[in-house]
């Protein structure tokens, strides 16, 4: 098989011991990071679009991929497609997200157990009413291993919509006119105990299920809802070198 068209790389790239898992980013510079800083022997695959990939090994000895899948689920999509064409079969997002819940703190992570999916991309892969679920073994690790490495987290429902601004109700945009269905949107799904806002999750779950692969999603805090629109960057580190902690104890683990 030739290199795939979007991430630039193919099997034959992955060498005689050909990794099966994925831990998948939206930024490149977390991608990055990823392989970087956690993983041994690697060797950058592309970077082809911006979508940074790297082959890797775990401390294990396990081989893996850090991806990116770019910003929304179009994106990633694409980048999913492709990585199960290679041979991928176990994906972990690690993201970002806004709480919407008072408990939910910045700098904390959350663990998806399922999504609200409002999402184009995800309507082209199965039906609305087709459920947002994560693999349930893969979401066990991850919470098992944030347990282990002692970082604040919880455990729920996830709302994965398209739009950062208008999908999230924020008003402080280029846009301060919200359509009358996303007016309230926020209160409305708290109040259905969703606990953050993110815009990839639902896409990811529902391409497992269809697929057949194992799909989970683990999203450091950055951002507050229930007290203000903006990112808090100061607390954006730590989120991430969480969920990045957390989602490469688990990838160990996982069998």
């Amino acid at each position: 098989m030739a290199d795939l068209y979007h991430i630039g790389f193919g099997p034959e790239d992955l060498g005689d011991h050909r990794p099966t898992l994925a831990i998948l980013s939206g930024d490149p510079n977390r991608a990055t990071q990823i392989a970087q800083t956690k993983l041994s022997q690697v060797k950058t695959l592309s970077e082809n679009r911006g979508l940074n990939s790297y082959l890797g090994f775990l401390p294990n000895g396990r081989p893996i991929i850090s991806a990116t899948s770019g910003m929304g689920a179009p994106s990633l999509s694409i980048v999913v497609n492709e990585l199960v064409q290679v041979g991928i079969r176990t994906i972990i997002r690690v993201g970002t997200s806004g709480s919407i819940q008072e408990d939910v703190k910045p700098g904390s992570v959350v663990i998806s157990k399922a999504a609200l999916c409002r999402q184009g991309a995800a309507n082209d892969i199965a039906p609305p009413e087709y459920p947002a679920s994560a693999d349930p073994f893969l979401t066990v690790a991850l919470v098992e291993a944030a347990q282990r490495l002692g970082v604040e987290h919880a455990l729920g429902i996830t709302a994965s919509v398209d739009t950062f601004y208008e999908g999230q109700e924020r008003t402080g945009s280029a846009n301060p006119h919200l359509l009358r269905a996303l007016q309230g949107i926020t209160e409305e799904y708290r109040n259905l105990r969703i606990l953050n806002y993110e815009m990839e999750a639902g896409t990811l779950f529902k391409m497992g299920n269809v697929y057949g692969f194992a799909a989970a999603c683990i999203c450091g805090i950055i951002a507050q809802r229930t007290r203000a629109e903006q990112p808090i960057l100061e607390a954006k580190g730590l989120a991430v070198q969480r969920a990045i902690d957390v989602a490469i104890e688990a990838a160990a683990q996982f069998a």
